[in-house]
């Protein structure tokens, strides 16, 4: 049963975009523990590697924090290209990243990384493909101004109101906001946590 020592699960991320997708798929974790890890790219470093690399790093080092537990971290990366884009923290980056959104396709990657409480690890990447509208110069105005994409990965959350510059999404629609519901159920259930 969730909750018991065997069944202690961790979420490494303060997101509430993942604590809310977990309560999706009727999980809430028994704890929430932020990692504190250096996310600079390497250099070379691709976007699906930088993605993986990040997620079992956070993992990883919460479940040292937390041996008994069931520790899920997560890690989303937005590219153009093999150009990564920021997660935004200012105004200007959030209308930097979307000047090069702005009418193109992207591709958003987001690992998963679970440690199980016997030491297994398991992880997936998702890769989403999105194309955006062109914006118009007030449509970029108003959404850089709304605050909407501050602290996001790539300067957007579709799950606001980027969700209406989406023109076609090929993947996973969870993914994009921050957490592959199919792919987390099947890692938990993998090594052996128990989802109704």
């Amino acid at each position: 049963m969730p909750g018991s020592k065997a069944q202690r699960l961790v979420l490494a991320s303060e997101s509430p975009r993942r604590l809310d997708l977990l309560a999706q798929i009727g999980l809430v974790p028994d704890e929430v523990l932020a990692a504190n890890i250096d996310e600079t790219p390497l250099r070379d470093e691709t976007p699906r590697r930088l993605a993986t690399r990040l997620a079992l790093a956070k993992a990883a080092q919460v479940a040292g924090a937390c041996p008994d537990a069931y520790v899920l971290a997560a890690d989303t990366v937005v590219s153009v290209g093999l150009r990564v884009l920021p997660k935004a923290e200012t105004e200007a980056e959030v209308r930097s990243c979307l000047a090069l959104l702005s009418g193109r396709a992207h591709k958003v990657m987001t690992a998963i990384a679970l440690v199980g409480p016997d030491g297994r690890t398991a992880n997936r990447l998702v890769e989403t493909r999105l194309h955006f509208k062109r914006l118009t110069p007030q449509e970029h105005d108003a959404y850089a101004a709304s605050g909407e994409g501050l602290g996001k990965a790539g300067g957007y959350g579709i799950q606001g109101l980027a969700g209406g510059y989406v023109m076609a999404l090929q993947g996973s629609y969870s993914a994009v906001v921050g957490l592959p519901l199919y792919e987390t159920r099947s890692l938990l259930t993998g090594l052996g946590y128990l989802v109704l």
